[in-house]
């Protein structure tokens, strides 16, 4: 009686750990993607990631004031990391800065807001699905879980 069964591995053949940085013609193209798709504010991102070199959580948590003096772009700016607590400063090419107005132009952001705000929602954090198995509706759209911690 044979029990073994072989078995591929799943990540044979496939690149795994740390994946290779971007090439500068990687960079170009999906800059030219935004572009030609009209994707202000992906745009703005992507550039400010990739001048800055920031993290992604230090990235989504920039100000405008961080990046904006008056009505121009910073051509340099400075933040403290979240993960080490180090300032660290970085310049903004053209390029960036020319997106970045561009998305401010266009998102009507004031000094104190995030400059690249949730597209989710502004409401609530936590807001639960209905619960739709439940016979127990004393209010339409509102769960169980709403009315037990009066989030509704």
């Amino acid at each position: 009686m044979k029990t073994e069964q072989s078995r591929e591995a799943w990540n044979k053949g496939k690149l795994v750990g740390q994946k290779p940085p971007f090439r500068p013609k990687d960079i170009w193209a999906i800059r030219i993607h935004l572009q030609n798709t009209h994707a202000t504010r992906d745009l703005a991102l992507f550039n400010l990631a990739i001048d800055s070199k920031l993290r992604g959580c230090d990235l989504v948590s920039l100000r405008v004031r961080d990046v904006t003096h008056g009505n121009q772009v910073l051509a340099r700016a400075q933040v403290i990391q979240r993960k080490t607590q180090r300032p660290v400063q970085f310049e903004l090419t053209e390029s960036t800065r020319k997106a970045v107005g561009a998305w401010l132009e266009r998102a009507a952001l004031r000094l104190e807001q995030y400059l690249f705000p949730s597209r989710l929602s502004t409401s609530r954090i936590f807001q639960p699905a209905p619960d739709r198995l439940s016979g127990n509706r004393s209010r339409p759209g509102q769960s169980p879980v709403t009315r037990e911690y009066g989030l509704g």
